[in-house]
This record gives C-alpha cells, sequence and structure tokens, in this order.
C-alpha cells in the first residue's frame, strides 16, 4: 500500500518503510533540525528523500525543502505538497500548482485513538459516527482515520490559508462505499477572492496495518473552488 493509491493522477508521490541512513540533508534543512534527537534527524532526512524522489519525476534536480514558519515544507516555486511519518512508513506527494489548490497527506497505524485524544480531536457527531463505523467494519479504527483525515485537511489548508485549524474546525464524514470523506469546515467566511472553501473532499485507505488520508482537490472541482 502506497500513498499513491489515495492521490489524484496529476500527483506524484514517493514512500518508504524504513529510514535511509545514507539520506543526506542540505544546509538549509540541517539547520531546520539543529539540535534534534537522532530519530527525527532520520525521519526527516528520509522524508525529504521520498519528496526529492517525487520531485524527479517532473524533472526537477535535488533541492532543499526546509520547514517554514508554521512547520510546513516550503516547496520550489510552482510546487505544492506534503509530506507525512509514522512509525514504519514516510511519503511525501507534490504536484505543479496549476494542477490541484494544495496537498495534504497524513499516515497513521491502524491503532485506536487514547480516549482522551478522540474527546479532544473529535466532535460530539463524529465520535457517534465512529461507533456506526465500526459496527458496520470493525477493521478500521476509524477514530483515527477521522483524526489522520484532518490532519491532511491541515496540511493542504496552511500554506494556502497562513493561519491555524483547530480539530473542532473541521467535521469529517467517511463514505464507505468509494473511500471518500468529506470534511465541512466552521471557520469564518468571506466574499475575498482566496477564502476557504465549506467542504474540502479526500480519499482515504486502510490496510497493511496502516490508514493513508489524502486531500488534493483539483482545480476546478467543487470541493475546493474557493481555494485561489
Amino acid at each position: 500500500m502506497t500513498i499513491e493509491a489515495v492521490l489524484p493522477a496529476v500527483a506524484m508521490s514517493a514512500d518508504a518503510t524504513i529510514d535511509d541512513p545514507a539520506a543526506v540533508l542540505f544546509p538549509e534543512e540541517e539547520a531546520c533540525v539543529r539540535g534534534a534527537v537522532d530519530k527525527r534527524r532520520r525521519e526527516y532526512a528520509t522524508v525529504r528523500q521520498c519528496a526529492r524522489r517525487a520531485l524527479a519525476a517532473f524533472g526537477m534536480p535535488p533541492v532543499p525543502i526546509p520547514s517554514g514558519v508554521g512547520r510546513d515544507p516550503l516547496w520550489p516555486p510552482g510546487i505544492v505538497g506534503s509530506m507525512t511519518h509514522c512509525e514504519g512508513y514516510r511519503a511525501a506527494a507534490v504536484a505543479r500548482a496549476g494542477t490541484v489548490h494544495a496537498i495534504g497527506i497524513d499516515a497513521e497505524p491502524n491503532d485506536r485513538l487514547p480516549d482522551d485524544v478522540v474527546r479532544a480531536v473529535l466532535t460530539s457527531s463524529e465520535r457517534v459516527a465512529v461507533r456506526e463505523l465500526a459496527d458496520a467494519e470493525p477493521g478500521v479504527s476509524w477514530d483515527r482515520l477521522l483524526f489522520s483525515a484532518k490532519e491532511a485537511v491541515y496540511k493542504a489548508w496552511y500554506p494556502i490559508m497562513h493561519t491555524w485549524l483547530g480539530f473542532e474546525d473541521a467535521e469529517i464524514a467517511v463514505h464507505l462505499g468509494d473511500g471518500s470523506f468529506i470534511a465541512t469546515l466552521t471557520v469564518p467566511r468571506s466574499d475575498a477572492a482566496g477564502s476557504p472553501p465549506t467542504t474540502v473532499s479526500g480519499r482515504w485507505l486502510a490496510a497493511d496495518g496502516l490508514i493513508l488520508t489524502a486531500v488534493a482537490p483539483v482545480l476546478g472541482s467543487r470541493g475546493g473552488q474557493c481555494w485561489t
């Protein structure tokens, strides 16, 4: 299972299941993890190696991808993308800015969230939905999947809007039949160009002990029509 399965065809991706000890950081990237523990450095280097592999599919040479003030990856001009890592999985996805509004990806272990985390990140209606989904398909940790979907939405949101979202600002509705989800956003809207959309669609997959989610609204799609 790879992140490619939940991305549109216009996006390129690469992933890894173990950290590569030979992965090299550019000086700009080294500065972002100066003083970090070894585990964090290995994850940071491997996921950027994945990003450079994905960029190579567009014919781009290796470039530094440092972290911004919001810890979001700073992509080369004309590129949008996202990265994720969890135990046993690292991935990056990129696309040309003229094809999608944004990309947000997330990977999580297919394990239940602790009860206190569930209460903190899921709304009351989402907690009801989790119980119903578990009855219909018990092999998926639905609380974790909704959390992952929110993470994917937030990763797509921040580089465009440059504001933070709270977990309560996106309500996730999962569709079982087609591996999709809808995030309904409750942040204030304006009539200005570039204002946030009311809803954003995404895709999910649960297999091989992992949960993968992605948001990549294609230009012209209803779900991302206000992200310009």
